[in-house]
């Protein structure tokens, strides 16, 4: 079987060797060929972007390996949602996920229903993470709080008129404080009838 092994150590006083050792002692001992190896030094365990990590989701979709083997959860995710996602990836892909430390080989009945467990707590703690959040805007609606952007002012007469001496969207921009976006749909054709009103009375 061919994998790829993972490694990650948080500071740079660390080295990734032991993890390593194990790694490839593991490996021998199941007899697997390590085709990719891919590690992070130095790097928060917090940040889901890490460029080990991010060439090895990127081999993996190419289908390069057929397991991914690593020395412990958070070695590898910064959360159980960040794990959750990265093996359901891997299970579409049709690659196995091994964890040394946890003793977790999706490959085996175990292995699956230890995924299923981990899948079934992340919804649960999104689901909680949802239910205080809707409760905390209600709560706040409740007491004056208003949400989203507040509502620009636009003055389409005169963004018309500068639109009608040649002036750019960009320099619209400029002159008005108002973002590019918002000055192309406000003159743009099907954007607004008082743009039209506005521009006939001229």
């Amino acid at each position: 079987m061919k994998c790829a092994i993972y490694s990650r150590v948080s500071t740079t006083d660390q080295t990734v060797r032991m993890q390593l050792e194990e790694l490839h002692a593991y490996c021998e001992r199941r007899g697997f060929t390590i085709v990719g190896e891919f590690s992070d030094s130095g790097i928060s365990g917090s940040k889901e972007s890490r460029p080990g990590l991010n060439r090895l989701m990127a081999d993996a979709r190419r289908r390069k390996f057929d397991a991914v083997v690593v020395y412990r959860y958070d070695r590898f995710a910064r959360s159980l949602r960040q794990l959750v996602n990265a093996l359901a990836e891997f299970d579409s892909l049709g690659i196995d996920f091994i964890s040394l430390y946890e003793g977790v080989d999706t490959s085996t009945p175990t292995g699956r229903l230890t995924f299923g467990i981990f899948a079934s707590i992340a919804e649960f703690e999104r689901s909680l993470i949802t239910d205080r959040v809707k409760s905390g805007q209600q709560a706040a609606r409740r007491h004056g709080v208003k949400f989203g952007r507040p509502r620009v002012e636009v003055d389409a007469g005169h963004l018309a008129k500068l639109r009608d001496k040649g002036a750019s969207f960009a320099a619209i921009s400029k002159e008005t404080g108002l973002s590019v976006g918002t000055v192309f749909r406000a003159l743009s054709p099907a954007g607004n009838m008082q743009i039209f009103k506005s521009t006939q009375s001229h």
